[in-house]
Parts: structure tokens; sequence; C-alpha cells
């Protein structure tokens, strides 16, 4: 089963997925744009993924997107595709999965997790003095509409690859550490249980 893991950045899908691989250690997680990276370090001699959105033109970003999705879609087995629904550029939001990009992957589920917008805010300034540096600075408000963003760009997304879109609200206070990445984890589980 392929299934698509949306979230903005900053909101904590890959320590979800960390939690379902302990789980079920069976389960391939794949990082979208780590794909497009190498791909970029080779065609365009970007130093870092931050620098592929900030100075690629959107065909360049295209060509990269279409050659992850091609590599992506030979991996077999249960797949977590880490990856965004949007990607904040220079002027506005670009599809982080273009119809034909989704369709080359050919996912059975998109499953977008969406944070309280403080929280993620919370994490980002966590990881400025960290893991990821180089990311940028935004407000509560930026990171909502990011997410409402993310919203259409996933339905959209979902309709051109006929798969199921599921939304998980994880905007509730955490009653201990790491309860964001359980409840989400559990719900990638249940989508792996169904077939």
């Amino acid at each position: 089963m392929r299934i698509v893991v949306l979230a903005v950045p900053g909101g904590g899908k890959t320590t979800i997925m960390r939690y379902v691989q302990m789980r079920k250690p069976d389960v391939t997680i794949v990082n979208f744009g780590d794909y497009m990276f190498k791909a970029a370090r080779e065609l365009y001699g970007v130093k870092d993924r931050d620098e592929m959105r900030k100075k690629l033109l959107p065909e360049d970003y295209v060509k990269l997107q279409e050659i992850a999705a091609k590599e992506i879609s030979n991996i077999s087995g249960d797949i977590l595709i880490d990856t965004h629904a949007s990607i904040k550029m220079e002027g506005g939001y670009y599809p982080g999965l273009p119809d034909d990009v989704v369709k080359l992957m050919k996912p059975h589920y998109l499953i977008l997790f969406e944070f309280n917008p403080d929280v993620v805010l919370s994490r980002r300034m966590k990881d400025m003095g960290g893991v990821r540096t180089g990311r940028d600075v935004e407000t509560s408000e930026e990171i909502e509409q990011q997410q409402q963003v993310n919203r259409l760009f996933a339905a959209a997304a979902a309709n051109a690859a006929r798969a199921v879109l599921r939304i998980v609200n994880l905007r509730f206070s955490e009653k201990h550490p790491y309860e964001h990445a359980e409840v989400g984890a559990e719900e990638i589980l249940k989508l792996l249980r169904m077939r």
C-alpha cells in the first residue's frame, strides 16, 4: 500500500512516521524531497533543500518532482511517502503534488495532518537552534494559511490520483510528550490494516 503523508513543515509528520515504523518495521519511509534534492544536486548544483525552493524556476521544480515520482513508483511493499501538499515559494504557494506527479506515484491514500499553528511555530523555533537551520520564520497566521492551502491542494491531488484523502486533526493540546505522534501513527496504521 502507498500512503502519501502530508503536513506543514515542522508539524511533526516525520516523527509520526518513525512511530509507525517502530510498530510496523517492514514499512518503508520515503522522503520525496530527498529524491528531488539528489536530482537537483546532480542537475542544477543545488547545495541544500531550502535552496531548491528559493532558487529554482518552476519548470525546473516540475522536472525534479517527476524524476522523484518515477523513482518512488518503482519501490514495492508498504510505503509512506513523506512530502508536502504545498511549498511556500517567492510569490505564493506551489503544489507539492501536481496531477501528473501524484499520478506517477499511484498512492492509495493521502493523509493530511493538521496542527495548532502555535505548536508548529514552537517546533520550528526549536529546529532553528538544532537540526534544521535555514527554515523560514513565519507567524502563526501564515502557518494556518498554509494549512488551509494544503487542504485544497491535497483534495486536488487525491482527485487526480483517484486516492482517498484522510484529514487528521491534531490541533488538540498534548497530555504527554509525543501524543500527536502516537495518535498520528495510529491513524496511518489503521489505513495499513484496511487492506
